[in-house]
């Protein structure tokens, strides 16, 4: 019996010390050094602005949001419960991928450009915040259009919202969506 109590009573401190250490200890300096670090990212990449003389929070730098309307930049499409990991050469994502792009036809008729992949088809993460320039190019004239307002000016507002190669060489330039649209309304961000 005491041979058992030898062996328990170590056990059970080690899992205690352990438990504190890697569930209290290790979650308070991962939180701090975040903090201190990168605030803004570990708090939701927030983008804010001011409207009515208040702090207004638009949305998340790392989080789409569903903009379908024609004056808009359109992202890639949501999730919306469907598996982003079909068969890419399968009848049901053929299905899918055909909905779509008869969907940007009817959006803008006068387009009778390619419609660049990704804007038919759902991200890895389903929630993409991002699209391609190519993507966005694509939608320049309607956007002007819509608007009333000059392509160069729309091609102005994408280029400042363009986020270039990490390190010059990691990744792909990409066009954040929500910051653009802001951008289009004329609302100032933070």
């Amino acid at each position: 019996m005491t041979e058992n109590k030898s062996v328990v009573r170590p056990a059970i401190v080690g899992f205690l010390i352990l438990a504190l250490i890697t569930g209290v200890i290790y979650t308070f300096v991962c939180t701090g050094i975040g903090q201190l670090l990168f605030n803004h990212k570990a708090n939701g990449s927030i983008i804010t602005g001011t409207g009515n003389g208040q702090e207004v929070q638009y949305g998340s730098e790392f989080l789409a949001q569903p903009f379908t309307d024609p004056k808009y930049l359109i992202g890639r499409p949501w999730n919306d419960g469907v598996p982003t990991n079909l068969n890419p050469v399968g009848n049901e994502q053929a299905a899918l991928v055909q909905e779509r792009i008869d969907w940007w036809h009817e959006l803008d008729p006068e387009n009778t450009a390619d419609i660049p992949m990704e804007l038919v088809t759902v991200g890895g993460s389903g929630y993409d915040p991002e699209i391609t320039p190519a993507g966005a190019e694509y939608q320049v004239a309607r956007i002007a259009r819509e608007r009333g307002i000059g392509e160069e000016k729309v091609r102005e507002i994408i280029t400042a919202n363009t986020t270039d190669r990490a390190f010059g060489v990691l990744g792909e330039p990409t066009v954040n969506v929500l910051k653009v649209n802001l951008a289009l309304d004329g609302i100032e961000t933070e």
